[in-house]
């Protein structure tokens, strides 16, 4: 559950174009500051930095006017994403973008953020090492790219307090994994997530705001 296929994915940014719900650059999302009312928003990004996200996604998103945010492996630029070296079960090796490439998405409307060095479990690191991780990539960014991350993603949504710790004073917004809408006052270190692969069937996404996609929240 960590992708989709391209022609799911065109439907999904067909559906987000259409004015139905509103899409927000990840920064704004949490105080909603350009919706009026009570009116739904969403921001949309991507973990890790895969080169098909260059070829198949960018373009589409930038014709519909779509903002995203791209969450990069800094440790792994131009490689794969054999998370320190090693292949999982289920999971296939594919390439990751260069830091050409990766420069050149904020000129399509793609915020990067960071996403560690190496794509660790951070929980399972000393406070010294998550910090080498997270700070580390942040720095990889801003040299590599002339980007300075504000946003940042715990790596398999794996964090405890000392990461989080970390990320409040030098991100905007740290998201994690958890499946669940944002709420009414929202730790800006501790923002869940709706991954799009439990919205693959033909009218999941586009039911929002129904009895039914409420239900296929809770």
């Amino acid at each position: 559950p960590i992708s989709i296929a391209p022609d799911v994915f065109r439907r999904h940014v067909e559906w987000l174009a259409s004015g139905a719900v509103h899409v927000l650059p990840l920064r704004d999302l949490l105080g909603e500051s350009n919706v009026p009312g009570d009116e739904d928003a969403v921001a949309l990004t991507f973990d890790d930095g895969f080169q098909n996200f260059a070829e198949q996604a960018m373009q589409l998103l930038h014709a519909n006017d779509l903002p995203a945010t791209m969450f990069v492996v800094s440790g792994h630029v131009g490689g794969d994403n054999r998370w320190g070296g090693v292949s999982r079960p289920g999971i296939p090796v594919l390439p990751l973008m260069g830091w050409d490439t990766l420069a050149s998405l904020p000129a399509h409307g793609i915020t990067l953020g960071a996403h560690t060095r190496t794509h660790p479990h951070l929980s399972r690191l000393s406070r010294d090492a998550q910090q080498a991780e997270i700070e580390g990539s942040q720095d990889d960014l801003l040299t590599h790219t002339g980007q300075r991350a504000t946003d940042f993603a715990y790596p398999y949504g794996d964090f405890d307090d000392t990461t989080a710790t970390i990320c409040r004073p030098r991100f905007e917004c740290t998201v994690t994994t958890e499946y669940r809408a944002l709420g009414e006052a929202e730790d800006p270190a501790r923002v869940p997530r709706l991954d799009a692969w439990y919205f693959r069937q033909d009218g999941a996404l586009e039911s929002w705001g129904t009895a039914s996609f409420r239900l296929r929240l809770h």
